[in-house]
């Protein structure tokens, strides 16, 4: 490292004195020296203050300590109609193996479930698109961290869930040819009986949510282990997840939380 961050500054120097040579010179030029001289000069901040694979934009989480039907969060950015999806997030039940509820529930005008993802009771974790339900061999139930992923795409309706980078399960015929609609209410921590509320304590989420991501496409299995292992960029090109965008309510909390810390391995 040392040897490293001495070759950079010896690059720095020679560029330094390229750009005092070049003072009379032509705007180009002096714009691509000071462009490399940038550049470099970041490198070394970079090795200075020790660098990582993957560092959060914004690391937070959403706490629901208590079943209830008042706490949750509220994203706060319109969806576009959709033909696929991946959502990935990071979860931390503490419902003590009574059912996960409802971690994120997305609802349309005339559709309170146009896409949720629920566990309720003894019941597998399921799916819901457009009312139609596939089950997922997803379990929650030890109070640890998970890294969930679900893929979807409405062409023939197939779908993937993952758990911790790994394919857990998969399907077809899951609201084929059904385009996800646009402009709709996003929830973390309940499920919407109508379109932003009716909230029901019984399909609520306990626990923490961290790192919502959704993206416009189904991801590969290689960029769901990237992420997984906190090795992989994490923001969604669809919702990325970000403070100014995540609001909670009714004593749900947003807590600083960077859920990849010590994570990230190779």
């Amino acid at each position: 490292m040392d040897k490293l961050e001495g070759q950079l500054l010896a690059k720095v120097l020679a560029l330094e004195k390229e750009r005092a040579a070049l003072s009379h010179s032509s705007h180009q030029q002096r714009q691509e020296v000071e462009k490399e001289l940038g550049a470099l000069q970041d490198r070394i901040a970079g090795l200075e203050h020790g660098s990582s694979a993957y560092s959060p934009p914004d690391a937070f989480k959403i706490s629901i300590p208590i079943r209830n039907n008042y706490m949750y969060a509220r994203v706060r950015k319109p969806l576009p109609e959709l033909y696929a999806f991946t959502v990935c997030m990071w979860l931390r039940s503490r419902s003590g193996g009574t059912g996960q509820g409802t971690p994120f529930s997305y609802s349309v005008l005339g559709q309170a479930n146009e896409i949720v993802l629920l566990e309720a009771g003894p019941d597998p974790m399921e799916l819901l698109i457009n009312d139609k339900v596939a089950q997922l061999p997803l379990s929650l139930k030890d109070n640890g961290w998970h890294h969930i992923c679900i893929a979807w795409t409405t062409r023939d309706g197939l779908w993937s869930a993952y758990q911790d980078g790994e394919l857990r399960g998969s399907g077809e015929n899951l609201a084929a040819w059904h385009p996800i609609k646009p402009h709709g209410i996003l929830i973390l921590g309940q499920e919407q009986d109508t379109l932003g509320g009716r909230f029901d304590a019984t399909q609520a989420f306990v626990g923490d949510i961290a790192q919502f991501n959704l993206w416009d496409h189904a991801l590969t299995s290689a960029q769901v282990l990237g992420i997984a292992n906190c090795t992989g960029p994490l923001l969604g090109n669809v919702l990325p997840w970000e403070d100014k965008l995540v609001e909670a309510f009714g004593g749900a909390t947003k807590t600083a939380f960077d859920v990849c810390k010590g994570r990230a391995r190779a």
